[in-house]
């Protein structure tokens, strides 16, 4: 416990007027000094990779569940291998959305943070198209075209036709009869 002669013989000890807030500001100063500035080690050692164990939001998780998903419908078991690319689908998304603000928080301040985030986030990008057109691919399986359009017209929305994930719905919407003029990508011998 503090006592009051201790708080009024501490008062009486502190210079009064400028000297006394310039002398406090100093002192805090010198204080925060070490945590204004991060340690020089820091910059220079090789980070790590950890994983930690138990965490299944991954990229490679992610890939996991697309496997299983398709040896499922390979099985025949076509409502296992929906609830596995559907969980592969969202963990796509989520994942893409954890890289873009993690990028976006670095960005001005570590530029490998940023890179390293954008190249995970195209690869999560990437497995969520590649998801789409499997999942789009079971629905036309289950002669259900209206639940596969919209994934299709997703994969060319986020892939752009002049990716061959791209092409590749474009193509299945032409089949399907939700669009009719067929796209020929430049340089290409071929349409879709």
């Amino acid at each position: 416990m503090i006592r009051p002669s201790a708080i009024l013989s501490l008062r009486s000890a502190r210079p009064s007027g400028f000297a006394g807030v310039c002398g406090g500001a100093l002192a805090l100063l010198a204080l925060a000094q070490p945590l204004l500035q991060p340690p020089a080690r820091a910059q220079a050692t090789t980070p790590q990779t950890v994983q930690p164990a138990g965490t299944d939001l991954n990229l490679s998780s992610v890939k996991t569940l697309l496997a299983r998903g398709d040896a499922a419908v390979a099985s025949g078991n076509l409502a296992e291998g929906r609830r596995l690319y559907d969980l592969a689908r969202d963990a796509s998304r989520r994942l893409l959305g954890f890289y873009r603000d993690l990028s976006g928080s670095f960005r001005g301040l570590d530029a490998r943070i940023p890179r390293e985030m954008d190249d995970k986030g195209r690869e999560a990008l990437t497995l969520l198209a590649d998801t789409n057109l499997r999942l789009a691919a079971l629905f036309r399986r289950q002669n259900q075209p209206e639940v596969a359009i919209p994934l299709l017209v997703e994969v060319v929305k986020i892939m752009t036709p002049t990716n061959e994930g791209g092409r590749k719905a474009y193509q299945q919407l032409v089949e399907l009869g939700f669009v009719v003029t067929p796209y020929t990508a430049p340089g290409s011998s071929t349409g879709g």
